[in-house]
């Protein structure tokens, strides 16, 4: 099976609300993953940082679905934004994993591996985008 990557990075830069909304939908997953690890313990990260993340998550999430819906134009600035604070986001997880390793569980650091792996994919493929997109208006 082949898969047209290019293909798929065209599509984005001719629907960049398509970004957006994976993205906004991919934080608010996060938010729902911390709030559940956070309930039942399920990371071993503590309660107070998981907080914090999940409150990240949401502003993440907010901002996401508010570009989805109201912005029409100007996607470039808006994709950039998204994608260096979704990178910075992958810098605090893996300097908190790094912190609280000793107290993390097997599940924790699955999680916050894959967490932090799909999110920098999706950095990757914003900025591609962006930098479509920003070539495309010149």
């Amino acid at each position: 099976m082949k898969i047209n990557v290019g293909g798929k990075l065209d599509y984005f830069s001719r629907k960049p609300g398509t970004l957006f909304l994976i993205d906004g939908l991919g934080a608010a997953l996060t938010t729902l993953c911390l709030f559940l690890g956070h309930q039942y313990g399920y990371f071993g990260m503590p309660a107070y940082i998981l907080k914090y993340l999940l409150l990240i998550g949401l502003f993440y999430c907010a901002y996401s679905m508010s570009c989805y819906f109201w912005l029409k134009n100007h996607w470039t600035l808006f994709l950039r934004i998204i994608s260096v604070a979704n990178f910075l986001y992958c810098i605090l997880t893996m300097s908190l994993m790094y912190s609280f390793y000793e107290d993390l569980t097997p599940m924790g650091l699955i999680y916050f591996l894959g967490e932090i792996l799909l999110i920098l994919f999706l950095v990757g493929v914003e900025l591609i985008v962006a930098n479509m997109m920003s070539k495309k208006e010149v």
